[in-house]
Protein backbone atom coordinates (compact mmCIF):
# COMPACT_ATOMS: atom_id res chain seq x y z
CA UNK A 1 0.00 0.00 0.00
CA UNK A 2 1.32 3.48 -0.91
CA UNK A 3 1.75 6.26 1.29
CA UNK A 4 0.66 9.88 1.31
CA UNK A 5 1.73 12.44 3.50
CA UNK A 6 -0.12 15.26 5.64
CA UNK A 7 0.52 18.70 3.84
CA UNK A 8 0.83 20.96 6.87
CA UNK A 9 -1.99 23.50 7.13
CA UNK A 10 -1.51 25.77 10.58
CA UNK A 11 0.42 26.37 13.46
CA UNK A 12 -0.65 27.56 16.80
CA UNK A 13 2.06 29.98 17.48
CA UNK A 14 4.89 29.42 19.70
CA UNK A 15 3.49 32.60 21.91
CA UNK A 16 0.41 30.60 23.44
CA UNK A 17 1.83 27.37 24.00
CA UNK A 18 1.72 27.91 27.81
CA UNK A 19 -1.76 27.51 27.58
CA UNK A 20 -3.73 24.62 27.54
CA UNK A 21 -5.58 23.56 24.48
CA UNK A 22 -9.06 22.69 25.26
CA UNK A 23 -10.54 22.44 21.21
CA UNK A 24 -9.30 23.01 18.04
CA UNK A 25 -10.71 22.68 14.41
CA UNK A 26 -10.91 24.07 11.19
CA UNK A 27 -14.04 26.33 9.86
CA UNK A 28 -15.86 26.54 6.70
CA UNK A 29 -13.38 28.81 5.22
CA UNK A 30 -10.46 26.98 6.10
CA UNK A 31 -8.98 29.55 9.21
CA UNK A 32 -8.03 27.16 12.10
CA UNK A 33 -9.00 28.10 15.35
CA UNK A 34 -7.20 27.02 18.95
CA UNK A 35 -9.46 27.76 21.90
CA UNK A 36 -7.25 28.04 25.02
CA UNK A 37 -7.05 28.43 28.94
CA UNK A 38 -5.00 28.77 31.83
CA UNK A 39 -5.70 25.56 33.01
CA UNK A 40 -6.65 21.95 31.85
CA UNK A 41 -9.85 20.95 32.36
CA UNK A 42 -10.27 18.40 35.42
CA UNK A 43 -12.47 15.53 35.67
CA UNK A 44 -15.57 15.43 38.27
CA UNK A 45 -16.54 18.49 40.67
CA UNK A 46 -18.19 21.54 39.75
CA UNK A 47 -16.93 23.53 37.00
CA UNK A 48 -16.95 27.41 37.51
CA UNK A 49 -17.23 29.80 34.39
CA UNK A 50 -13.79 30.89 33.10
CA UNK A 51 -12.44 33.03 30.65
CA UNK A 52 -10.73 31.77 27.49
CA UNK A 53 -8.96 32.50 24.37
CA UNK A 54 -9.16 31.76 20.96
CA UNK A 55 -6.35 32.25 18.97
CA UNK A 56 -6.99 32.09 14.79
CA UNK A 57 -4.66 31.25 12.17
CA UNK A 58 -5.89 32.11 8.58
CA UNK A 59 -4.82 31.26 5.21
CA UNK A 60 -1.67 33.26 4.62
CA UNK A 61 -1.00 33.20 8.11
CA UNK A 62 -2.87 36.44 10.37
CA UNK A 63 -3.44 35.57 13.40
CA UNK A 64 -6.31 36.67 15.31
CA UNK A 65 -6.95 36.77 19.01
CA UNK A 66 -10.45 36.77 20.52
CA UNK A 67 -11.24 36.90 24.34
CA UNK A 68 -14.40 34.59 25.47
CA UNK A 69 -15.98 35.56 28.80
CA UNK A 70 -17.57 32.92 31.08
CA UNK A 71 -17.12 29.44 29.20
CA UNK A 72 -18.68 26.91 31.12
CA UNK A 73 -17.52 24.33 29.16
CA UNK A 74 -15.86 21.25 30.22
CA UNK A 75 -15.45 19.10 27.58
CA UNK A 76 -15.79 21.71 24.64
CA UNK A 77 -16.53 21.63 20.85
CA UNK A 78 -15.37 24.92 19.16
CA UNK A 79 -16.05 26.27 15.41
CA UNK A 80 -16.43 29.87 14.29
CA UNK A 81 -19.67 32.25 12.69
CA UNK A 82 -19.21 33.78 9.23
CA UNK A 83 -19.70 36.68 11.36
CA UNK A 84 -16.51 36.51 13.18
CA UNK A 85 -18.21 34.93 16.21
CA UNK A 86 -17.43 31.78 18.11
CA UNK A 87 -20.02 28.55 19.38
CA UNK A 88 -18.64 26.63 22.56
CA UNK A 89 -20.66 23.74 23.21
CA UNK A 90 -20.18 20.87 25.84
CA UNK A 91 -20.03 17.38 24.72
CA UNK A 92 -21.60 16.23 27.45
CA UNK A 93 -25.03 17.19 28.64
CA UNK A 94 -24.71 17.79 32.21
CA UNK A 95 -27.67 17.77 34.53
CA UNK A 96 -28.47 21.22 35.09
CA UNK A 97 -26.55 22.76 32.69
CA UNK A 98 -28.68 21.89 29.81
CA UNK A 99 -29.93 25.43 29.03
CA UNK A 100 -26.31 26.18 28.25
CA UNK A 101 -25.13 23.20 26.62
CA UNK A 102 -24.17 25.80 23.50
CA UNK A 103 -22.69 29.09 24.10
CA UNK A 104 -22.55 31.39 21.39
CA UNK A 105 -20.36 34.42 21.75
CA UNK A 106 -20.38 37.71 19.10
CA UNK A 107 -17.13 38.85 17.80
CA UNK A 108 -15.96 40.69 20.71
CA UNK A 109 -16.62 37.24 22.87
CA UNK A 110 -19.95 38.16 24.83
CA UNK A 111 -22.21 35.21 25.01
CA UNK A 112 -25.24 36.42 23.17
CA UNK A 113 -27.20 32.93 23.20
CA UNK A 114 -27.64 29.44 25.27
CA UNK A 115 -29.37 26.70 24.04
CA UNK A 116 -29.11 22.83 24.28
CA UNK A 117 -28.26 20.76 21.26
CA UNK A 118 -28.31 17.24 23.30
CA UNK A 119 -25.94 14.76 24.79
CA UNK A 120 -23.26 12.64 23.39
CA UNK A 121 -21.39 15.64 20.91
CA UNK A 122 -19.06 13.44 18.24
CA UNK A 123 -18.87 16.48 15.79
CA UNK A 124 -20.16 20.20 15.86
CA UNK A 125 -19.16 22.12 12.90
CA UNK A 126 -20.64 25.37 11.33
CA UNK A 127 -21.53 25.72 7.64
CA UNK A 128 -21.06 29.03 5.24
CA UNK A 129 -24.72 30.27 6.32
CA UNK A 130 -24.17 30.24 10.21
CA UNK A 131 -25.77 26.99 10.98
CA UNK A 132 -24.51 24.35 13.31
CA UNK A 133 -24.20 20.63 12.61
CA UNK A 134 -24.44 17.99 15.41
CA UNK A 135 -23.33 14.09 15.04
CA UNK A 136 -23.99 12.72 18.13
CA UNK A 137 -22.16 9.23 19.07
CA UNK A 138 -23.93 6.05 20.22
CA UNK A 139 -24.92 7.17 23.95
CA UNK A 140 -27.51 9.82 22.10
CA UNK A 141 -29.27 8.12 19.11
CA UNK A 142 -30.98 11.34 17.56
CA UNK A 143 -27.86 10.75 14.84
CA UNK A 144 -27.52 13.95 13.28
CA UNK A 145 -29.31 17.27 13.10
CA UNK A 146 -28.82 21.07 12.20
CA UNK A 147 -29.43 23.96 14.39
CA UNK A 148 -29.98 27.56 13.68
CA UNK A 149 -26.81 29.48 15.68
CA UNK A 150 -30.34 30.84 18.22
CA UNK A 151 -31.07 27.55 19.08
CA UNK A 152 -33.54 26.71 16.08
CA UNK A 153 -33.49 23.05 14.58
CA UNK A 154 -33.28 23.42 10.98
CA UNK A 155 -32.90 19.42 10.18
CA UNK A 156 -33.23 16.22 11.77
CA UNK A 157 -31.87 12.87 10.24
CA UNK A 158 -34.74 10.60 12.18
CA UNK A 159 -35.66 7.96 9.68
CA UNK A 160 -33.91 8.32 6.23
CA UNK A 161 -34.80 5.52 4.02
CA UNK A 162 -32.26 3.32 2.88
CA UNK A 163 -29.69 4.17 5.47
CA UNK A 164 -30.47 1.77 8.61
CA UNK A 165 -30.29 2.72 12.09
CA UNK A 166 -28.52 6.25 12.34
CA UNK A 167 -27.31 5.69 16.31
CA UNK A 168 -23.33 7.16 15.99
CA UNK A 169 -22.25 9.25 13.42
CA UNK A 170 -18.95 8.10 13.14
CA UNK A 171 -17.59 10.64 9.88
CA UNK A 172 -19.46 14.23 9.36
CA UNK A 173 -18.33 16.46 6.33
CA UNK A 174 -19.74 20.30 6.45
CA UNK A 175 -19.19 22.63 2.98
CA UNK A 176 -20.81 25.32 1.82
CA UNK A 177 -24.54 24.88 3.27
CA UNK A 178 -24.69 21.12 2.87
CA UNK A 179 -23.08 17.74 4.78
CA UNK A 180 -21.90 14.08 3.85
CA UNK A 181 -22.07 11.46 6.68
CA UNK A 182 -21.03 8.60 7.16
CA UNK A 183 -23.02 6.61 10.31
CA UNK A 184 -22.61 3.44 11.90
CA UNK A 185 -24.63 0.78 11.73
CA UNK A 186 -24.52 0.15 8.26
CA UNK A 187 -22.41 3.14 7.54
CA UNK A 188 -24.06 4.15 4.13
CA UNK A 189 -23.05 7.78 2.88
CA UNK A 190 -25.25 10.05 2.97
CA UNK A 191 -25.58 13.47 1.02
CA UNK A 192 -27.37 16.02 2.57
CA UNK A 193 -28.54 19.14 1.09
CA UNK A 194 -31.29 21.87 2.09
CA UNK A 195 -34.33 21.49 0.82
CA UNK A 196 -33.75 18.29 -0.94
CA UNK A 197 -34.18 14.46 0.12
CA UNK A 198 -31.33 12.61 1.62
CA UNK A 199 -29.29 10.52 -0.92
CA UNK A 200 -28.36 7.37 0.59
CA UNK A 201 -25.26 5.64 -0.97
CA UNK A 202 -24.47 2.12 0.12
CA UNK A 203 -20.85 1.67 1.35
CA UNK A 204 -18.07 -1.28 2.14
CA UNK A 205 -15.70 0.92 3.90
CA UNK A 206 -15.86 0.61 7.78
CA UNK A 207 -15.20 2.55 10.73
CA UNK A 208 -13.99 5.63 8.64
CA UNK A 209 -13.71 8.70 11.36
CA UNK A 210 -13.68 11.06 8.26
CA UNK A 211 -14.89 11.60 4.93
CA UNK A 212 -13.88 14.11 1.66
CA UNK A 213 -15.93 14.16 -1.38
CA UNK A 214 -14.69 15.87 -4.78
CA UNK A 215 -16.91 16.01 -7.76
CA UNK A 216 -17.38 12.09 -8.26
CA UNK A 217 -14.60 11.14 -6.21
CA UNK A 218 -14.59 10.36 -2.06
CA UNK A 219 -11.76 9.59 -0.03
CA UNK A 220 -12.60 7.76 3.72
CA UNK A 221 -10.24 8.24 6.41
CA UNK A 222 -10.01 5.97 9.43
CA UNK A 223 -10.90 2.44 10.40
CA UNK A 224 -11.14 -0.32 13.07
CA UNK A 225 -7.48 -1.55 14.54
CA UNK A 226 -4.91 -1.60 11.82
CA UNK A 227 -6.92 0.45 9.74
CA UNK A 228 -6.82 3.23 11.45
CA UNK A 229 -4.43 5.20 9.32
CA UNK A 230 -6.27 3.96 5.51
CA UNK A 231 -7.03 5.77 3.20
CA UNK A 232 -10.05 4.13 1.08
CA UNK A 233 -10.73 5.94 -2.03
CA UNK A 234 -14.06 5.43 -4.54
CA UNK A 235 -16.09 6.54 -6.81
CA UNK A 236 -19.72 7.79 -6.44
CA UNK A 237 -22.60 6.05 -8.46
CA UNK A 238 -26.72 7.13 -8.16
CA UNK A 239 -27.14 4.35 -5.57
CA UNK A 240 -23.37 3.16 -4.43
CA UNK A 241 -19.72 3.93 -3.86
CA UNK A 242 -17.44 2.05 -5.29
CA UNK A 243 -14.10 1.55 -4.34
CA UNK A 244 -11.04 2.10 -6.06
CA UNK A 245 -7.71 2.31 -4.54
CA UNK A 246 -6.66 2.38 -0.65
CA UNK A 247 -3.31 4.06 0.72
CA UNK A 248 -1.65 4.99 4.39
CA UNK A 249 -2.02 7.83 5.61
CA UNK A 250 1.38 9.34 7.48
CA UNK A 251 2.51 12.65 9.07
CA UNK A 252 4.12 15.26 6.90
CA UNK A 253 7.47 13.77 8.02
CA UNK A 254 7.12 10.28 7.10
CA UNK A 255 5.84 8.98 10.54
CA UNK A 256 3.07 6.86 11.41
CA UNK A 257 0.68 9.06 12.98
CA UNK A 258 -0.05 9.37 16.61
CA UNK A 259 -3.46 9.76 18.15
CA UNK A 260 -5.27 12.72 16.37
CA UNK A 261 -8.35 15.05 15.66
CA UNK A 262 -9.78 15.05 12.72
CA UNK A 263 -12.37 18.11 11.10
CA UNK A 264 -13.92 17.22 7.22
CA UNK A 265 -14.31 20.04 4.90
CA UNK A 266 -15.54 19.45 1.05
CA UNK A 267 -12.34 18.27 -0.45
CA UNK A 268 -10.26 18.16 2.71
CA UNK A 269 -9.65 16.06 5.40
CA UNK A 270 -7.48 17.97 8.40
CA UNK A 271 -5.53 15.91 11.06
CA UNK A 272 -4.23 17.27 14.08
CA UNK A 273 -2.40 15.41 16.49
CA UNK A 274 -0.99 15.64 20.34
CA UNK A 275 0.33 18.13 21.45
CA UNK A 276 -2.64 19.93 19.24
CA UNK A 277 -0.45 22.72 18.18
CA UNK A 278 -0.51 22.02 14.21
CA UNK A 279 -3.13 21.02 11.51
CA UNK A 280 -1.81 19.36 8.30
CA UNK A 281 -4.11 18.40 5.60
CA UNK A 282 -5.16 15.82 2.84
CA UNK A 283 -7.02 17.60 -0.17
CA UNK A 284 -8.67 15.09 -2.47
CA UNK A 285 -8.69 17.99 -4.88
CA UNK A 286 -5.24 18.77 -4.93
Amino acid sequence: MHEIALVPHARLPRAHHDRHVLASTVDAFGAAHWLLAERASEPGGDLHPFDALVVSVHDGGAVETTELSAVRSRWPKLDRLPDGGFVVASSRDRRGDEKSQVQVFDALGRETWTFPVGDAIEHLLVDEAGDLWVGHFDENPLGIRSWSATGQIRWASGDVPGAGWIMDCYALNVSGTSAWACPYTDFPLLEIRPGEPVRVRTNTVRGAKAVAVHGGRVAFFGGYAEERDRIAYGELTEASVEPTDAALLTRADGGALGRRRVVARGSRVYVQEEPLTEWGVLDLGA
